[in-house]
């Protein structure tokens, strides 16, 4: 018998947060969910609530938390509802949780995630930014802590997936990655007419379901941009050793070249269940509940190199590691600003890289060597500001 699995789902009412309990809910009496937390989608998190009885909730505002604290009282229900950042900070590194599933979207997920990996907990990251702009001050905190950190983005994942176990063997064993990608909805649509790119175009994705804010990343492919960020630190690889290819079906989720040449990847359908799974269990596997592949019925698998005209955001993956440190804390604001403004139709989707571009050029960094989370917060709130002003310029 396995021991039972102490979780917390930050982000819980998300694709990845209800992909999980998916999972969880597929093997009853391993896992036992100790603490759920939501943004705002206060019905879904009371209906997770009924379901798995977790001990603790987390609400951003005492008006959601009231609302919540209400639906529970007229089922009888025990849950302790909390308010605000630190209550998620104190959730996440609980003495009773044994693992922390982080899947809150953008920079707001960073304090609980540094949390987590301080107080040494399995660390299953969906949240790319804690590393985009942890980058090595959260992986101090990994080592420091002793968590044990699992990617569960399907890229890295993968990548994952297709190296032993023996972290110390990898240096001598990798030549390079290769993230793919989808390509997104416009991966053939002419670059002459991405400025008549609408919301509900851009959240269209041909193969995987995700939400708004990650949906318009992989249409301008900044979402495979970040991953190759947060792959840089999570398997110690210089940036001229992490490659990109378009491979349109999602099939192949990435591949780690060796240094003989071999190339070891890892497939399957598009779904996140898979990489879930896998972090629950490692280094076990478990049943996920995605579809199998069927290799009968594939008729292809294509690459293709990404197109700068159509994705001129993915140079700057890149050109931000190759800056001074806290260029990619100013790159990811710039991006949740500019990203945020486009779905409200402020925007057009074309501006999202202006934004980006023009914010890293008027911000570059001045972090000193031992510089804190607190400093790497502040450039957050500064690099934000001055995508404000970028997009208000924009207008005019």
């Amino acid at each position: 018998m396995n021991p039972l699995l102490n979780l917390v789902i930050l982000g819980s009412t998300g694709s990845v947060g209800t992909s999980t309990l998916d999972v969880v809910a597929r093997h009853p009496g391993r896992f036992h969910v100790v603490g759920l937390t939501a943004q705002q989608r206060v019905d879904v998190l009371f209906e997770q609530c009924r379901r798995f009885r977790p001990r603790v909730a987390v609400l951003p505002t005492e008006p959601r938390a009231a609302e919540l604290r209400r639906l529970l009282a007229a089922e009888g229900l025990v849950t302790e509802v909390r308010v605000g950042p630190e209550a998620l900070c104190e959730l996440a590194a609980a003495s009773e949780v044994d693992a922390v599933m982080a899947a809150i979207v953008g920079a707001a997920g960073l304090r609980p995630c540094m949390a987590a990996a301080r107080a040494g907990k399995r660390l299953l990251l969906a949240n790319k930014e804690a590393l985009v702009v942890g980058g090595g001050l959260f992986m101090q905190a990994v080592a420091a802590g002793g968590a044990t950190l699992l990617p569960i983005d399907s890229e890295h994942s993968a990548i994952f997936q297709c190296l032993p176990e023996d972290r110390s063997t990898w240096a001598r064993r990798i030549d390079h990655i290769v993230l793919t990608a989808s390509g997104g909805p416009f991966r053939q649509r002419d670059p002459a007419t991405l400025h008549e790119v609408t919301p509900a175009m851009a959240v269209a994705h041909p193969n995987w379901v995700m939400g708004q804010k990650i949906s318009v990343d992989s249409a301008t492919m900044m979402n495979k941009a970040l991953e190759v960020i947060e792959a840089r630190w999570l398997f110690d690889l210089a940036p001229e050793r992490i490659k990109v290819v378009i491979h349109p079906q999602s099939i192949i989720h990435s591949m780690v070249v060796c240094r003989d040449g071999s190339v070891l990847a890892q497939l399957g359908t598009p779904d996140m269940k898979v990489p879930i799974a896998y972090g629950l269990s490692f280094p076990e596997r478990i049943e996920s509940g995605a579809p199998r592949l069927d290799f009968e019925q594939l008729q292809s698998l294509s690459f293709e190199p990404p197109d700068p005209r159509r994705f001129p955001g993915l140079q700057l993956a890149w050109d931000a590691l190759r800056a001074p440190a806290g260029t990619t804390a100013v790159l990811n604001a710039a991006n949740e600003e500019a990203v945020a403004a486009f779905l409200a139709g402020t925007i057009g989707f074309g501006a999202i890289h202006s934004v980006n571009a023009r914010t890293l050029d008027r911000l570059p960094p001045r972090l000193g060597p031992s510089h804190t989370l607190d400093d790497l917060l502040e450039l957050d709130g500064r690099a934000r500001d001055v995508a404000r002003q970028v997009m208000r310029e924009l207008a005019a």
